[in-house]
């Protein structure tokens, strides 16, 4: 008899249709404007952490800061964190997927905004609500 995955994430993850983020590794030697990699696809994302495509090898603990762009929204959804995985996509257009853990929510240096929080609470409703409008589960 196996043993059933125990889901270890206290956020529940969500999927936003075209969403796609642009990352820059955080070092205190860089003064970097650019991004390292733009127009990676989100896969799916949480209050805490983000799954993301992209083509070059990310180191596991590498801090970045991430902008997302979510299709209809102006402003993109800037958030940093760490690499807590990387991985080979084989056979796919991009070669590696990634999740990256969020840094706390706070006033502190390097913590996200209470206002990146609040956008993602948000977003997390809105995709939850339409997912469950879209399923053709038979409803008790």
């Amino acid at each position: 008899m196996t043993e059933a995955k125990i889901e270890r994430r206290t956020c529940k993850r969500f999927r936003i249709p075209g969403a796609t983020a642009c990352y820059r590794k955080s070092s205190l030697f860089s003064n970097k404007k650019g991004f390292d990699e733009e127009f990676c696809p989100v896969i799916d994302l949480s209050r805490g952490g983000l799954r993301f495509l992209c083509q070059k090898p990310l180191k596991v603990r590498q801090k970045l800061s991430v902008d997302i762009t979510i299709p209809g929204d102006r402003a993109p959804l800037i958030i940093l964190g760490i690499v807590r995985w990387i991985g080979f996509n084989p056979g796919k257009s991009y070669k590696f997927q990634a999740g990256l853990q969020l840094n706390a929510y706070g006033d502190k240096k390097s913590y996200n905004s209470s206002e990146t929080l609040a956008r993602l609470t948000a977003m997390e409703e809105k995709h939850q609500v339409r997912k469950a409008a879209n399923s053709t589960e038979p409803k008790p």
